[in-house]
């Protein structure tokens, strides 16, 4: 590792608390320009706080930070911008009624004509060679909302990366993103580190923190376990010390019966998203669904979930020909779906805990019309305490949870229903270790019920290990289907690829 001797940016000390509980816990961590350094921790670890430190957001209650040596004070995102400090968050934040352009210059823009106004053109081809110089393509006039989560990741990337940023965070940066993207993703930040621009990664993908880190710090309960260079630790030593347990006290899945067939597919199609579908799910079965971003797979669930018209084919549910229109008939079916976008798609943030758990089951629930808020609580507290929701009660706002936290709530909100038929749409995205250690421990509870479950997933680890059954798409296409116990990463990247078309029972 080439790095300068005196760090760019320390923290010394820094703590923070919030209801007399420690956040972060007098923390310590140097950034040296030209290298990255990890920072690893389930979700309440102190990450996200101690970088809301860093970046102006937090005032620290107790520590400093100290940039090239000399203490200094962030009371805005601003004040951490202006020194130098650029941060990606894990959840988007740009403007999907604005263009491209419009997001990458937003809070930069400067009257460029002599009547005061903007130069839209000019703008727009600053944006187009930003892109460009990343070796991205992109029609920077088109408005944020049409693009995909992955391409609006890329575009909140290059936002971050438009000042003279001389540290950047990365929050869960490669969440959305697919392996091609990931790709050109460490190429950035490969040319970042050549430019001598530190930057701070945090992923619950430890492969990736192997792949690009310099050294590693890992926070738990708030406070600082270890910090070093990468090259001194092993995977399964990282998770103990994250989880504080060893690796082998983690989940490993159980085998479950598998019964009859629940849910078919005959030739399902939906336009250009995918086309001529045959898939089952059975009892007691999960069915991992991969490929690349683009081939169809959130499609596929949002149209078996109601959400999206199929144009073509019949879905049949215990032998029955079934027209689902809309969510709340999908319920009625026992079908359930967690979206992969949960913040947008999967709560209402405002809501507290509780609220967002019984959304979708409001109508079973109420009596007379009115509602039954005893009851609604009762059913709060159980997926509270199955999930071990850490918030300081169900009435709290869900905004004000961790991201892995979030997502525990949706996850209880589709299962309040007591649905037989699960679709999973990227389930463990943003959440941690010991966060996915429980998803997969239910997800295994669930299929020993009888549930049938279809697992979409971009990380092949997940897929291999979870999966009774593998199916991938691409382009909009079914290209291969495996026993799990006959399946290799190298074979389903084949098939998601278009290297092969193959099939095996």
């Amino acid at each position: 590792m080439s790095i300068e001797e005196q760090p760019i940016c320390r923290l010394d000390k820094l703590t923070k608390t919030f209801g007399g509980i420690h956040a972060v816990d007098q923390v310590d961590l140097e950034v040296y320009r030209g290298e990255v350094h990890a920072l690893l921790g389930e979700n309440g670890a102190g990450k996200s706080t101690l970088m809301k430190l860093l970046h102006g957001l937090y005032t620290p209650d107790g520590g400093e930070i100290l940039w090239d040596g000399q203490p200094v004070e962030f009371r805005s995102p601003h004040d951490a911008e202006k020194t130098g400090i650029a941060m990606v968050p894990q959840e988007l934040d740009l403007f999907s009624e604005l263009t491209i352009a419009e997001n990458l210059f937003l809070g930069r823009l400067r009257p460029r004509t002599w009547w005061g106004g903007f130069d839209w053109k000019s703008l727009n081809e600053q944006a187009k060679e930003m892109f460009e110089s990343l070796g991205v393509s992109f029609d920077v006039s088109m408005q944020v909302k049409y693009l995909s989560i992955a391409n609006q990741q890329l575009v909140q990337i290059c936002r971050a990366l438009m000042g003279n940023a001389q540290v950047v965070i990365m929050d869960e940066p490669t969440a959305s993103l697919s392996e091609k993207e990931t790709e050109k993703l460490f190429q950035i930040i490969d040319d970042l580190k050549k430019r001598k621009v530190g930057v701070i990664y945090i992923s619950h993908r430890l492969e990736e923190i192997f792949q690009i880190a310099d050294r590693v710090t890992v926070l738990r309960d708030g406070k600082q376990v270890t910090t070093g260079e990468i090259k001194d630790f092993h995977m399964e030593q990282l998770v103990s010390l994250m989880v504080g347990r060893s690796y082998s006290q983690l989940f490993q899945r159980k085998s479950s019966k598998i019964g009859k067939v629940l849910l078919t597919l005959k030739d399902f199609s939906l336009g250009t998203s995918f086309q001529k579908v045959n898939l089952v799910l059975r009892e007691g079965e999960i069915v991992g669904l991969s490929g690349l971003v683009g081939a169809g797979r959130t499609e596929l669930a949002q149209a078996i979930f109601g959400l999206r018209k199929s144009t073509n084919g019949e879905m049949f549910i215990n032998d029955s020909p079934i027209l689902i229109r809309s969510p709340e008939e999908a319920f009625q079916q026992g079908i359930a779906y967690v979206p992969e976008e949960r913040r947008s798609q999967g709560l209402i943030l405002p809501f507290t805990i509780s609220q967002n758990i019984n959304l979708s089951s409001l109508r079973n629930l109420a009596k007379y019309g009115l509602r039954q808020t005893e009851k609604e609580e009762q059913i709060a507290e159980k997926f509270s305490r199955l999930f071990s929701i850490r918030g300081a009660t169900i009435q709290e706002p869900v905004s004000r949870l961790s991201g892995g936290n979030q997502q525990k709530v949706v996850f209880s909100k589709a299962l309040a229903r007591e649905p037989q038929i699960i679709l999973l749409d990227e389930p463990t995205r943003g959440v941690d270790i010991g966060g996915k250690s429980e998803i997969y421990q239910l997800m295994d509870e669930l299929a020993g019920q009888g549930k049938a479950i279809l697992l979409i997933s971009s990380e092949l680890p997940e897929i291999l290990s979870m999966s009774d059954r593998i199916v991938v798409m691409r382009e909009g296409r079914i290209t291969g289907e495996f026993d799990a116990k006959h399946a290799t990463a190298e074979k389903i990247t084949a098939a998601a690829t278009g290297v092969v078309s193959t099939s095996h029972a």
